[in-house]
């Protein structure tokens, strides 16, 4: 199977099983999907989405959030993973926000990037979901999931698996197809245990023809 075939048939899977596919994190504003995407990292969607209630409430704007301080933050965040670094991350970001965009969310790859906290993903995910643009956030689901059905060979880095799958996916469909690989390999596509059973991709999956137990 040549690699346009395999994207043209995933791309097709999905489009049918999956025509809604959205970030699970709850957020009502830029702001507050920048604050939950960085309390994501190495995190559950589960768990921000049980602290980013209080910490909105504590601190609902930029400028809040700006006036505070790590400790300030920290307890409304200390059941998330590296709290202690992130509740730094938000102080910051917040900060810059204010102090550099008036505290509007930039829709600039570099300038989200300057943020504390923001690292690529971070940006490509607000330019997905927020700006609607063609941007591919990989995380850890995107990477794994991307190397197993076939559509990356041998990419070593987040930055290659993004530049492979903008390469091949229709820009139009980017930010949706985003969701729909992190949504996979969230509840289908597990790290430790494939359910391939309960995967309609088998037909094209490089993984599961194999039949082997790694990549």
């Amino acid at each position: 199977m040549t690699v346009k075939e395999r994207y043209r048939r995933v791309i097709e899977w999905f489009e049918a099983s999956m025509p809604v596919a959205e970030t699970e994190l709850h957020y009502e504003n830029p702001y507050q999907l920048l604050v939950a995407v960085i309390l994501s990292a190495q995190c559950t969607d589960k768990r921000v989405n049980m602290v980013t209630p209080p910490l909105f409430e504590a601190f609902p704007t930029p400028e809040a959030m700006a006036a505070a301080t790590p400790d300030d933050i920290f307890p409304y965040i200390k059941s998330v993973s590296y709290p202690n670094n992130k509740a730094k991350s938000l102080a910051g970001m917040a900060r810059r926000l204010v102090g550099e965009f008036g505290g509007e969310v930039p829709s600039d790859i570099d300038a989200l990037m300057s943020l504390p906290g923001v690292g690529r993903k971070t940006a490509n995910v607000i330019l997905a979901v927020v700006f609607n643009r063609s941007a591919m956030a990989v995380d850890t689901h995107v990477f794994r999931v991307s190397e197993r059905i076939g559509l990356t060979t041998g990419s070593k880095t987040p930055l290659a698996t993004e530049k492979a799958l903008v390469r091949h996916i229709p820009e139009e469909i980017i930010p949706k197809a985003h969701h729909w690989l992190i949504l996979h390999g969230r509840y289908v596509c597990k790290a430790r245990r494939p359910d391939c059973l309960n995967c309609g991709l088998t037909q094209v999956c490089r993984y599961y023809q194999k039949g082997s137990d790694n990549i």
